[in-house]
């Protein structure tokens, strides 16, 4: 009999390349899915549709994580930590509507605590959280070629300059998170 508490978050800090490789070595996080959420196109848009900027939708991955081993608070809070929830439409080099930070809500309690943690962590910035909170209203799982993708492409340019130097961070600053 499994007695795990199961519960899902849904996260956007930009490329979902990077929010997924950290999310996955997340102790307590069992599933990490990319995918697109918070757009208006009919039937499920592709990858090309959402680069488009069109779509309204934003690149997000769904967490799939233990309760009792990590809580709802703190997957929002190393989400948090490793982007920037400052910027509005874009992380580093990526620029465009898909790129914003958000955090889709399943339940009230989860609304709850994401505006709580948004207000503890603003005042480490210096420039105002930009960071969206909204309901999840579908959540499209991304083509097969986006799951695991720094796993399967760690030698890519853009993994090599972009998330690798991301995870080393994270690695640091989360060392007991680690799975």
């Amino acid at each position: 009999m499994d007695n795990k508490k199961r519960e899902l978050a849904i996260f956007g800090g930009g490329c979902f390349w990077c929010t997924e490789a950290i999310f996955q070595e997340v102790k307590g996080v069992e599933k990490v899915v990319p995918g697109y959420s918070g757009g208006n196109a009919p039937g499920k848009p592709t990858y090309r549709e959402i680069c488009s900027g069109l779509t309204g939708h934003a690149e997000v991955i769904q967490v799939s994580y233990d309760a009792d081993i990590i809580s709802y608070e703190e997957l929002l809070l190393i989400f948090m930590t490793t982007h920037d929830p400052t910027t509005l439409n874009r992380q580093g080099a990526d620029s465009g509507t898909q790129y914003r930070s958000v955090i889709y809500y399943h339940e009230e309690n989860q609304k709850e605590i994401a505006e709580v943690v948004i207000k503890e962590v603003a005042k480490y910035f210096d420039n105002p959280v930009v960071t969206e909170i909204a309901p999840l209203d579908i959540f499209y799982e991304a083509e097969e070629y986006h799951q695991d993708y720094y796993q399967n492409n760690t030698e890519q340019g853009y993994c090599n300059f972009v998330i690798t130097p991301k995870l080393a961070k994270f690695r640091k600053l989360y060392s007991d998170k680690l799975k």
